[in-house]
């Protein structure tokens, strides 16, 4: 039965792939739409035989066939269903069908053509997302791990007549090149150490090891895992191809954020939790690295004037916050920040493409504004996603993200925690900052622009449909996760821990927390006081964007003049981009064109080649003159022959 659950998406990609400009849109739509539906219901019988079997090594394992027998070394293509890999599952077929539903409408002015080719796409990238999650080794999810790479290439550059889509197709696809190094080598180094390439088998093997003390072999290869991860989750100095992905269809950024290819790094370090917890230094790194790209992503969101680019950094700074649990050993915060910022950051996406496919296509926030009354379902289901990620109280984003900030303050990272804490306060600035914009005040212009349309239109149907479910689902998902200080017994992490087979000695040897359960007994006041700090700055937030972008728009614009060079800083991003023009691109297309090109291709190999072929036409040339045919010419060589032989002779 596990296989059906990638399969089913697979299937649909080779109907529209096959005979897309022979069916109907709807047709196209419906096929899509309808794999993906059944999709998720196998994956939810799936899960709930997993739920039926006895919690210590509670799993479904499937082997499809053998794969690769050369030698000793021997890899089966086999599918593993435990509870992570469940939790993704629901994840990647739950969100992916309502984006599909909400696609539907969202994609109407397309041809036939491309509309068939939008859903083969689409419905690819969720097979593969499936395969890289349920895969049992390395090379299982490796196969995943390059076709969600491929997918994004295609769906980010899927309007290619767009220069600015195609280079940002390439730049997804090349940047995630470069952790995939990373990843590959990290996962031949497992091999050589531990003989394996089998989750399982790594996790018993690596269980009966001391945590490293020191850089050794296994900090290596979570750290160059950690590469790979960082690449797919556009972690820092890699986080620079996903904003520009916001160049494909809005509903393709809701995916790509929400529900797949960028959550594949964090779930990654999930599935090897053993792994990295016995190599605390790489754990360290993975902690700093993912609370500095929080913090410096939600510092460029601050000043960002598209909307989608605005949601692009959040995610970036949401996956830092993944990050960050995962370097203080709570995985199971991890994942569960994970699974809410899913319903709320696509609920964001497709808010947002509601609002854009209501402006025919304008998504410069200074052009909108007064939009709450005109889009009712859009504005309140996207107040709704603005409230979950800004960590109000009650809404999913403020147990997940509280329970990250908890366990990293419960493990001693102070600095971690507030780094982590002013990143929440900047979360709350930048998300109401878009909402104030977007939807209250009056109604902006550009000088010289062109007028919105007189009339705008609501979300259809369709896309009505999934904005509703996923702003339920961004109101009640946390409480799957309800800590014991509020009255809850946080059955969330209880059902993951199947899944993270790290001793309580491996944890205090790896200087990780200790026993869990007893450090949330003795701690519930100390979580309730962090939570009550958690709102207050929610609430700081909030209040601070209402007053600079709501009832005093003139402070922010005294402020961004007062501070115009950090700024101008911020609305460069860091000028990363440039500095990488300058410090890698640069230099690479100068030794290619002008070293290897002009240099060796064209004078070196080309003009080797030429020589040969001038010399053979020069020497061509002067044998063509003795054999002229001329009875004359041969008279006279003769002649000359016999003069030349008798002299020599002569001399002699």
């Amino acid at each position: 039965m596990l296989r059906l659950i990638p399969v089913l998406p697979f299937l649909g990609f080779l109907v529209n792939a096959s005979f897309g400009r022979r069916i109907s849109r709807r047709a196209a739509g419906a096929v899509a739409s309808a794999v993906m539906l059944a999709s998720l219901v196998v994956a939810l019988v799936a899960a709930g035989n997993l739920v039926g079997l006895p919690n210590p090594g509670r799993a479904l394992v499937e082997p499809a066939f053998s794969w690769i027998s050369s030698g000793d070394f021997s890899v089966n293509a086999t599918l593993r269903l435990d509870p992570l890999s469940a939790v993704m599952i629901l994840v990647v077929t739950g969100i992916g069908s309502l984006i599909h539903i909400y696609s539907t409408a969202y994609m109407d002015k397309e041809t036939d053509s491309e509309y068939a080719r939008y859903f083969s796409y689409l419905n690819l990238f969720a097979a593969f997302m499936l395969v890289l999650v349920l895969g049992s080794n390395f090379l299982v999810m490796f196969v995943g791990w390059e076709g969600v790479g491929l997918c994004s290439y295609l769906l980010v550059g899927f309007w290619y007549q767009k220069e600015s889509a195609s280079d940002a197709g390439k730049k997804a696809f090349i940047v995630n090149r470069i952790g995939d190094f990373g990843f590959l080598l990290g996962v031949l180094l497992a091999y050589v150490r531990f003989s394996t390439l089998d989750f399982q088998d790594l996790a018993r093997s690596a269980s009966a090891l001391s945590p490293e003390t020191s850089f050794g072999t296994l900090s290596l290869i979570t750290l160059l895992l950690f590469v790979g991860a960082a690449g797919k989750s556009a972690q820092i100095p890699l986080h620079v191809w996903l904003p520009d992905a916001m160049e494909g269809p809005t509903p393709v950024s809701a995916l790509i954020h929400a529900a797949t290819m960028v959550t594949a790094g964090v779930y990654l370090i999930g599935r090897n939790a053993v792994l990295f917890s016995h190599a605390p230094i790489t754990l360290t790194i993975v902690a700093a690295i993912g609370v500095a790209t929080a913090l410096l992503a939600a510092t460029i969101g601050l000043v960002q004037n598209d909307i989608k680019r605005v949601l692009a950094y959040s995610t970036v700074s949401q996956l830092g916050y993944m990050f960050l649990a995962m370097g203080v050993g709570a995985y199971a915060a991890g994942i569960f920040h994970l699974y809410t910022h899913a319903f709320f950051k696509a609920l964001l996406f497709l808010g947002s493409g509601a609002v854009i496919h209501a402006l025919g296509g304008e998504q410069d926030l200074r052009r909108m504004g007064g939009l709450r009354r005109e889009l009712p379902i859009a504005y309140s289901t996207f107040l709704v996603g603005a409230m979950a990620i800004a960590g109000v109280p009650g809404l999913a984003g403020f147990f997940s993200k509280d329970e990250v900030l908890f366990q990293t303050y419960a493990g001693g990272h102070t600095l971690l925690w507030i780094v982590g804490l002013v990143t929440s306060l900047l979360t709350a600035i930048y998300m109401f900052r878009l909402v104030f914009l977007a939807f209250h005040g009056a109604r902006g212009e550009e000088p010289g622009a062109a007028h919105h349309p007189s009339h705008l239109h609501d979300a259809p149907p369709a896309m009505a449909l999934a904005l509703i479910v996923l702003a339920l689902g961004s109101i009640v998902a946390g409480y799957a996760g309800l800590p014991r200080a509020l009255g809850g017994s946080n059955r969330f992490e209880r059902f993951l821990e199947p899944s993270f087979i790290v001793s309580q000695e491996t944890r205090r040897a790896a200087g990780l927390q200790g026993d869990l359960e007893e450090a949330e007994t003795a701690t519930a006041s100390l979580e309730v006081g962090l939570m009550a700090v958690s709102t207050l700055v929610a609430a700081g937030g909030i209040g601070l964007a209402f007053f600079f972008f709501l009832r005093n728009p003139r402070a922010a614009d005294d402020m961004v003049n007062r501070f115009a060079g950090l700024h101008r800083v911020l609305a460069n991003k860091y000028y990363v981009d440039e500095i990488y023009d300058v410090t890698v691109v640069q230099p690479i297309r100068i030794v290619s064109e002008d070293g290897l090109w002009r240099g060796i291709d064209v004078r070196a190999i080309d003009g080797t080649v030429n020589m040969v072929g001038e010399t053979v036409v020069g020497s061509s040339e002067i044998l063509r003159r003795l054999q002229a045919g001329s009875v004359r010419v041969s008279a006279a060589s003769l002649f000359l022959g016999v003069v030349l032989i008798l002299g020599y002779y002569l001399w002699r």
